[in-house]
Formats: C-alpha cells, structure tokens, sequence
C-alpha cells in the first residue's frame, strides 16, 4: 500500500500525540517519528505458561462476558454482533453455540440481510467494544495490552488485507505503513481499546463499561493462520 499523502507538516503537539487509527495518520506519525516501535502478531495458540502476543488475536480463547451472554472468543463477538447488526437471530444463536472461532467466522459470513456500507461504517467499533470486554475481563491479558505502551500493534497476516497488513513479520516492508498491502483494522482496534483501558484505569472506571450493546518488537506468537475477518 503505497502512499500519495502530501509531505507531512509539524502539526500540532496535539495531533503528534494522538494515537493513530488508521494507516494514513499512521503513515503521517511515521514521517514525523521514524523509529516507532511496532508489535507484530498473526496466530492464536495459548504459550505454555503465562501471556504472549498471540492474546491479540481474535481467535484465542479468552471468554468474556457482556449483557449477560458469554462469547467464546472476541471472534464469537464479532459475529454474534454482525449478526444483531442485521436481525438474523438465527445465525447469531448458531454463532454462541458455535465450538471454534473458525465455524462462527463461517456462520457470520452466511448473515442473512446484510448490507455492506453498513458494515464497514460499524465493524471497527464493535471490536474495539469486543476487546474492551475482553481485556477487561482477564487481567493478565489487559496487562500485556496496556504494557505495549505506544507501540503500534499490528496483525501481519499476509491473508488478510482488511483486519490485518497483507505481510508476514518478516517481510522487510512490515515495518514500512507506507508499504502495507492491508488496512491493519484489527491492530488499530486494539490500540483504540488500549486506550479506553488506560483511561478507566486512570479513571477508576468499570474498564468494559462501553462494552455492551525506532525499531520493531517481533513479537509474533504463531506462523498458523488465524485470520479475523468479516
């Protein structure tokens, strides 16, 4: 993903300091700060013992509660959400009970009255509202979020060209936004939730209250696909 932004000017302390959210303001903080540290991740296994980068990923297991329902995974949320978003009851039913995040990715893509614009207008914040709960919910995983500071989290799934980079960890162009093949909208997701946690924290806030209705850190769990996409 190659840029046409014009050259990027001094901006404000304001606008430097806020958290990017999309690849063209983070292609303007990388003109302005060119050792941003990135946070590489794409695979959902468990590690043998504690939390790594792979509690990023939509797929692992991490149950959490919101409105009284249980969602096996942050994906189980994201399509049980689709499917609200478009009164299919049916498939969001099919998603709860579904065993594995891949058959509830399956059951989401099937949502009957689904409408496109809608979708794209509305997906970002329903994962970040997912991920709020989620690592609200479990504090060692809440814990490694909020511990990647201001590092730019990223999904190189080079699967993936919506939730993800479009590029393994290890292509030289990772490190480059400007060379992105994929919008990353997970990774921003995060890094918006990250930022809702840091400030109830601050705040002393139910943490998923809002829940309901110059160098890299190669920090990648798995080289096993887990894409998260809609």
């Amino acid at each position: 993903m190659t840029s046409d932004l014009p050259p990027a000017s001094a901006g404000s302390a304001a606008e430097s300091d806020r958290e990017p959210l999309d690849v063209a303001s983070l292609i303007l903080r990388a003109r302005r700060q060119p050792r941003l540290k990135y946070v590489f991740f794409w695979g959902h296994r468990e590690p043998i013992r504690g939390v790594d980068a792979s509690c990023l990923s939509q797929w692992y297991p991490s149950p959490f509660e919101v409105d009284g329902i249980t969602y096996r995974t942050a994906e189980h949320w994201m399509m049980a959400g689709k499917a609200r978003m478009f009164g299919d009851a049916d498939a969001e039913r099919r998603v709860l009970a579904a065993a594995h995040p891949k058959g509830a990715k399956t059951i989401g893509r099937q949502v009957r009255g689904f409408d496109e614009r809608r979708w794209v207008d509305e997906r970002f914040e329903l994962i970040v509202r997912g991920n709020v709960a989620k690592f609200g919910q479990h504090s060692d995983m809440g814990a490694f979020l909020l511990g990647t500071g201001r590092r730019i989290l990223v999904e190189a799934s080079p699967l993936d060209r919506i939730w993800g980079i479009g590029l393994a960890a290890d292509d030289e162009r990772a490190g480059d936004p400007e060379h992105w093949r994929g919008l990353n909208l997970l990774g921003f997701a995060l890094m918006a939730a990250r930022a809702r946690l840091a400030g109830a924290a601050g705040s002393g806030a139910s943490p998923d209250s809002t829940a309901s209705a110059g160098g890299h850190d190669r920090a990648v769990s798995e080289s096993a696909p887990a894409p998260s996409s809609g």
